[in-house]
């Protein structure tokens, strides 16, 4: 007598995976409104920009993969922070599956902020980034 159903065969039949589609709402942060709807490349500008300013661990609403972290690079030396912001953004933004490289950074700014400037490739095409941050 089998207790448990043989299942190891079920998943090797007529099984179609999907990609859930990146259509999405569209934030004018500008007008700081929310109206209509974006997808593809310029959703992927929408979620980049999200996971670039939501500090990972601060918000129960998201699991703890999501976001990056920067509140503990205030007040470091930028020798510190230069190669460190650089780790962070790459592993925040590769936890999304539709992001494939993050390449081409670029550093610069003043004596208390940074400017962090980076391509990132994404199954519907490349973005360019610019994030200023205040360290």
């Amino acid at each position: 007598m089998k207790l448990v159903p043989d299942t190891e065969n079920i998943l090797a039949e007529n099984v179609i995976i999907q990609r859930i589609p990146s259509l999405t709402y569209r934030v004018q942060q500008e007008k700081e409104i929310v109206s209509g709807t974006v997808e593809e490349l310029e959703a992927m500008k929408q979620a980049v920009f999200k996971i670039l300013f939501t500090e990972r661990y601060r918000y129960e609403i998201y699991n703890w993969e999501y976001g990056i972290e920067l509140s503990d690079l205030f007040g470091r030396a930028k020798s510190y922070v230069i190669p460190e912001i650089k780790k962070r953004i790459e592993e925040a933004l590769l936890a999304d599956d539709r992001i494939k490289a993050v390449t081409d950074f670029e550093f610069g700014g003043e004596k208390e902020s940074l400017e962090v400037k980076f391509r990132v490739h994404t199954i519907f095409g490349v973005l360019d980034i610019q994030r200023q941050v205040d360290i």
